[in-house]
């Protein structure tokens, strides 16, 4: 190990898997949530990360939602250019953390699927090193705001027990989706606190996809070249909306408070040029589009997605510079160590199929020392070529996933 990796003491991990809908869709919350201003600045954050994500080949799949939870617990710790520099990438508005609190709480509601009509949870995680000078208003402030649950481990003498310990809690919290979350080496006697977020999430399609009517037909790639894959189909009402370069269809889950928006553009090689110019603004701007159609024609490839990314260079290019190399993290704790973040890791995993769709996310941060009208005509969506698509939360606007498909089969 480096001497710089010796002296930082953050790594956050991100594990994503996107798995059910939710149930019965919940009217939007008075202004006096405090959330919209944060949920936009969640998406910015999003958009701008996936931008630097996207030019990595191939299919793509992350946790916005729990990347910034991750994050933000740690912001809170930060102080001087450190939290300049990640308030501005992370779009945070001066009330986040309590903001964070209203979202978090919305989402977790409900705690019985068989009311909710699906699955939903998000938890939050302060693993610390006991016997260490935290400060208690930092500890409160994740506990009250994050609903971060407080744990005293020992990375000094047992970081391995204490990594085993945190990955145990990263798969509960995600149903078994998120395997060794804090890979080997990520936890050393060096470590000092570990921030973890997870998300899960399983539901079925407000109106699913029949099986039988699912065949293998070509999908062609952004080079032209075509595979075969299977194609569920179904005809129903749902809200659709199209221009020159795109359409968007919103799928809805049981209950309709969470749906998957996918945005397919005109012509196979059609993605870049989506992605590249998509942003918070522009996304909202088109789901505003979004108009009720009784006859679409949907064609969507049955999916499984599963990714993994080191963020570090992304966030920094982002100019979340100063948390990596000489960071100011004194609202964490009253000791004399320099504490940097070494590393940003993000896993995700998503399932979609005819009956719904399962996805799960973690995320975690450890810290060490340096040391009646006419009948409308029918719509059309066949996604039988790369798009791009997300899971979003109607009731507080998040989105919980983001990704793209270029290939089913890869």
């Amino acid at each position: 190990m480096s001497q710089l990796d010796r002296r930082n003491f953050l790594t956050a991990s991100a594990a994503l898997a996107a798995s059910a809908s939710l149930g019965r869709f919940a009217p939007a919350q008075p202004a006096a949530a405090g959330w919209a201003q944060l949920v936009a600045g969640n998406t910015a954050f999003g958009l701008d990360l996936y931008g630097q994500l996207r030019t990595d080949a191939g299919n793509l799949f992350l946790s916005p939602f729990s990347i910034s939870a991750a994050l933000g617990m740690t912001a809170a710790g930060a102080r001087g250019k450190t939290l300049e520099e990640m308030t501005r990438l992370l779009h945070f508005p001066a009330d986040a953390h309590a903001a964070f609190g209203n979202v978090i709480r919305s989402l977790n509601e409900e705690a019985d699927p068989k009311k909710r009509g699906f699955t939903l949870s998000t938890a939050n995680a302060l693993w610390a090193q006991k016997g260490y000078p935290w400060r208690a208003e930092y500890k409160k402030l994740v506990s009250d705001a994050y609903s971060a649950g407080l744990f005293d481990v020992d990375f000094l003498s047992a970081p391995e027990e204490a990594r085993g310990t945190i990955n145990s809690w990263v798969m509960k919290e995600t149903r078994d989706k998120i395997k060794d979350l804090l890979p080997p080496g990520s936890v050393t006697r060096d470590t000092r606190l570990v921030l973890t977020n997870a998300i899960y999430f399983k539901g079925d399609w407000q109106a699913p996809f029949e099986k039988k009517a699912t065949k293998d037909l070509p999908f062609t790639l952004a080079d032209g070249t075509k595979v075969e894959a299977p194609l569920m189909y179904r005809v129903g009402s749902y809200l659709y909306a199209e221009n020159d370069a795109f359409q968007v269809l919103d799928l809805p889950y049981t209950g309709r408070r969470i749906s998957m928006t996918v945005i397919l553009p005109r012509k196979p090689d059609g993605l870049p040029a989506v992605e590249k110019d998509l942003t918070g603004g522009k996304l909202d701007a088109a789901l505003k589009t979004l108009r009720y159609e009784r006859e679409v024609h949907v064609h969507l490839p049955r999916f499984k997605v599963e990714k993994s990314f080191r963020l570090n260079e992304p966030l920094q290019a982002l100019g979340m510079k100063s948390a990596f190399a000489g960071a100011d993290f004194s609202g964490m704790h009253t000791g004399g160590e320099q504490l940097d973040i070494s590393a940003v890791i993000h896993k995700a995993f998503v399932d979609v199929n005819e009956e719904g769709t399962e996805a799960a996310a973690a995320t975690g941060v450890v810290v060490g020392t340096t040391s009646v009208a006419p009948p409308p005509m029918p719509r059309y969506f066949r996604a039988d070529r790369p798009f791009l698509f997300l899971i979003r939360d109607n009731t507080t606007g998040s989105v919980l996933f983001l990704g793209r498909l270029t290939n089913p089969k890869a």
